[in-house]
């Protein structure tokens, strides 16, 4: 092959310089069959991944485990034993909603994210109390009466008023959201402070007083979690959640 073949399709560009070097022109790289030869990547699609809405399922999550906390508190039908209800509070209340935190951090939505994986923790850790291979009760337990000592009540008490300090902050952060939202974390503060002080003062009336009032945080946390996942046309429901503030 001559060299001057070689220059017809070794050089992308060919420069010549007219009236005095001014001018440039720029040819298309060609074969030394004169064919041209387009070396040029074709560009790709624009592709914006989109997410679902993680709120739903972590609202929903969060309602049904309420009711269940709710429900045994109270003990509906004679039952006072809360065991059954672990199951939901690992998988459902727990492991569902941290996804969903974990899905408002990718979202960027860092209120979501924080008070999901928040409850998420709230519900694993609350389940694990109940679990005999962590051994939580069996510290509290009489050895000789095989009955939870005095101390089990005051350790629950100090673990719900930790909550009960998170979720204060949570409501504060929650003024701007919605009327349905602030409200449900309202009505969790009264739970956990009824609680605590139960527990704290042995008193079965506050105990059952702050179970009562979970069935309002449920409703509301299911009315949130229906709006959000009925929204955009899934359903020709639409229910309101009462926006707190809205853009001037």
């Amino acid at each position: 092959m001559s060299s001057g073949n070689s220059e017809s399709y070794d050089h992308a560009t060919k420069a010549e310089e007219a009236n005095g070097g001014s001018a440039i022109q720029l040819e298309r790289l060609r074969t030394a069959g004169g064919h041209v030869d387009d070396r040029t990547q074709p560009s790709l699609p624009v592709v914006h991944r989109r997410f679902a809405n993680p709120a739903p399922l972590g609202l929903l999550s969060f309602a049904t485990g309420m009711f269940l906390i709710s429900i045994y508190g109270v003990q509906v039908r004679g039952v006072a034993t809360p065991n059954v209800l672990v199951g939901v509070l690992i998988f459902f209340g727990g492991v569902c909603q941290f996804i969903s935190g974990i899905m408002e951090f990718i979202s960027g939505n860092t209120f979501g994210a924080t008070v999901f994986t928040s409850y998420g923790a709230f519900n694993l850790s609350y389940a694990a109390i109940y679990l005999p291979g962590t051994g939580i009760m069996a510290a509290y337990t009489d050895p000789t009466t095989g009955e939870l000592n005095s101390e089990f009540p005051n350790a629950l008490a100090i673990y719900i008023w930790a909550w009960f300090i998170l979720t204060v902050i949570y409501t504060i952060a929650a003024m701007r959201s919605s009327w349905v939202l602030f409200l449900d974390l309202f009505f969790l503060d009264i739970v956990l402070l009824l609680l605590a002080c139960g527990y704290m003062l042995n008193n079965v009336t506050l105990e059952k007083a702050g179970s009562a009032v979970g069935f309002v945080v449920t409703i509301l946390s299911y009315w949130a979690g229906m709006a959000g996942l009925f929204a955009n046309g899934i359903t020709p429901i639409n229910l309101p959640v009462f926006p707190m503030y809205t853009e001037p």
